[in-house]
């Protein structure tokens, strides 16, 4: 991943920069909607192998998106970007992941996932030698493959049962 994140983000800023060119004639709809299409769409584009990636590799595509942020309300470079990330709806890129990653268990518990992905998971049996009130949830069977430190626990396979 370390070729992807700054691919990433310098072609996010190379279509922010010319979203910037055009923006004084385009209403916030407009420039929020091809925010999404240039922006949004590169930084959710293969994003799953990042989760467990340093916070110094996820800060490179945070600053994209609070850029995207920026941009949309024309606001200075020095702003705070937490209330225009609510305002707008959007997570921030460490949260995005995390939820793709659940939305994609919740798909594949409930059969609305590819065979090939609901096969990568499977559902902790609910009885136990104890009557805890932890038995009643929806548990997810930890993986018993050994998994490397640096790729194998960010594999869907690893980061479902974890999250």
């Amino acid at each position: 991943m370390v070729d992807h994140i700054p691919k990433t983000s310098s072609a996010a800023f190379y279509h922010l920069y010319n979203i910037r060119r055009i923006r004084r004639y385009l209403t916030k709809e407009c420039t929020e909607t091809l925010i999404h299409a240039f922006i949004s769409s590169r930084l959710g584009y293969c994003n799953n192998p990042l989760f467990g990636a340093p916070e110094c590799h996820l800060h490179k595509l945070q600053r994209v998106q609070d850029a995207a942020a920026r941009l949309v309300f024309q606001e200075s470079r020095f702003c705070h970007n937490t209330p225009l990330l609510k305002s707008l709806h959007w997570l921030p890129v460490k949260y995005r992941i995390v939820f793709k990653i659940l939305l994609i268990t919740f798909k594949a518990i409930h059969g609305l996932a590819p065979a090939y992905v609901s096969e990568l998971i499977s559902v902790r049996d609910a009885t136990g030698r104890h009557n805890l009130r932890s038995n009643n949830g929806l548990r997810l069977n930890y993986s018993s493959r050994k998994s490397f430190a640096t790729l194998g626990d960010r594999s869907f396979y690893v980061a479902a049962p974890k999250l």
